[in-house]
């Protein structure tokens, strides 16, 4: 941790210039690549000397408008520690596990109203301050007295997920059978496996039923799988910029993030705990999902075609280009995966970006993993129905009509989403995602429709934002929600 850490807080010099080659016989000069070296320098001496680190709880850097991911002080969070195994759905089991938590607000005397808050694949469990960790969390404008989740009203549960690397059980931990960390011997998990967990933690609190299941990103397909799994025990679903099936494109997008990590020597098959981690393979895969989260609208605003500023640079002379980051973006794009590379656990990002692509709620992929569904009423079965002979009991909204053309497997998806046929659900789609895009949403609201739920709402929101719109839209998302949810 303090070797993690305190690299994390390294200053790193700015990049202030790339020297082309200018003599046949002298080496060209890459502080960009250089930089990996750099670092690579200073883990190798830290090993050797480490240096303690600070106490404080979150590393604070200006990346402009994000929202902090840091790692957790482990003071900072409760961990729920379950002796029994975990059945998971790929593999055997679990021996054990851990899930780390925090929660905000008061239960009530009739435990009934919880909200169980899904994260995102790289989120902790701080999703707002608490009076154990001030830092601000990544959902800090969403949670509080007021707020879309209005803690004078519920009490808000969010979790890290297993397989992440901030308290709950992941490739990082100690293997009971073994005393070694599980590295890739972990075994493969599932967004089911995830929310197994979650309610093995809800059955500690002893909290029966849920008032809503709410999550964005990885978290809205959380927010499904609880409904999947347990609808008896789910009062309403939240799922924000998230899909009910994984779609090719964004599939391909988090391979390529697996392959240059993996291709990292540091990352040496995943047993690299007692040695350097893959920190450059991390950055490159960062900066791939930092294309997927935000969009060109707003890029073009943000920076445009801007370069970074040059020491030096002749008035009679045209610029010369470098091969490092020279515009604006690409120093942009060279700062996230620097405040990234040595934050988050590689093998996480693995396992867990590999359970968003495996999500799959369509009958017949439900029915090769062996997924059993909960029962349903016969009244809501789709064997009989099609898309363009059902009418739609719900409006849709003008930027939603019924589908012409409906895609070949969405009656598949309809039937496997049965179970969710009487939750109310409400979703939300980002007109400028390019990871989780609307037609992901139009298709999941469309299944659920045609599963026989009544209690649909559907809005699609604009702005600049791409993905990450659900952590910064406080107006429109902060909105949507507590009207849902009221």
């Amino acid at each position: 941790m303090s070797l993690f850490k305190t690299l994390t807080r390294t200053s790193f010099r700015p990049i202030s210039r790339c020297y082309s080659r200018s003599v046949t016989t002298k080496r060209p000069h890459f502080p960009c690549v250089e930089v990996h070296a750099v670092r690579e320098s200073q883990l190798r001496q830290m090993a050797v000397n480490p240096i303690p680190s600070s106490t404080s709880s979150t590393d604070s850097a200006e990346s402009g408008p994000e929202p902090p991911y840091a790692r957790p002080n482990p003071k900072s969070y409760h961990v729920y520690h379950d002796p029994a195994s975990l059945q998971l759905t790929y593999s055997s089991q679990l021996p054990s596990f851990d899930v780390a938590y925090e929660t905000w607000g008061k239960l009530s005397p009739k435990k009934d109203n919880a909200i169980l808050l899904h994260t995102g694949l790289s989120a902790s469990s701080h999703a707002a301050s608490t009076a154990l960790n001030s830092a601000p969390g990544w959902w800090e404008k969403f949670i509080g007295p007021g707020k879309a989740l209005d803690t004078n009203q519920f009490f808000i549960i969010c979790t890290n997920v297993i397989g992440g690397c901030y308290g709950s059980t992941g490739p990082s931990s100690i293997d009971p059978t073994s005393g070694t960390h599980y590295a890739t011997n972990f075994p493969i998990l599932s967004i089911f496996d995830m929310v197994r967990a979650q309610f093995r933690l809800l059955d500690h609190l002893e909290i029966d039923k849920l008032y809503a299941s709410v999550g964005s990103s990885m978290g809205g397909m959380q927010s499904l799988a609880a409904g999947w799994l347990h609808p008896e025990r789910v009062g309403k679903i939240v799922s924000i910029s998230g899909t009910a099936r994984s779609s090719p494109s964004a599939v391909a997008m988090r391979y390529a993030q697996r392959s240059v990590l993996m291709a990292d020597p540091n990352w040496n098959y995943g047993f690299y705990y007692d040695g350097l981690p893959p920190h450059t393979g991390m950055k490159l895969a960062r900066q791939i999902a930092t294309i997927t989260y935000r969009s060109g609208p707003e890029w073009d605003l943000r920076f445009g075609r801007q370069m970074r500023p040059v020491l030096e640079q002749p008035p009679d002379k045209p610029r010369t280009p470098a091969l490092c980051p020279d515009f604006l973006i690409e120093t942009y794009l060279d700062h996230q995966g620097e405040q990234f590379c040595l934050k988050y656990d590689a093998n996480s990002l693995i396992y867990i970006s590999k359970a968003m692509d495996l999500f799959d709620l369509t009958a017949s992929s439900l029915s090769a993993n062996h997924l059993q569904s909960p029962s349903v009423s016969s009244s809501a079965s789709t064997h009989s129905l099609s898309p363009s002979s059902t009418p739609h009991r719900t409006s849709h909204s003008k930027s939603h009509p019924p589908p012409v053309n409906p895609a070949p497997h969405l009656t598949d998806l309809a039937e496997g989403m049965q179970p969710l046929a009487q939750i109310p659900t409400l979703v939300l789609g980002v007109q400028s995602d390019i990871l989780f895009t609307v037609e992901q949403q139009r298709e999941m609201v469309d299944a659920l429709r045609l599963a026989g739920n009544e209690q649909v709402s559907y809005y699609e929101l604009g702005g600049v934002w791409g993905h990450d719109t659900f952590l910064l839209d406080v107006l429109n998302v902060g909105g949507a929600i507590r009207g849902f949810l009221s």
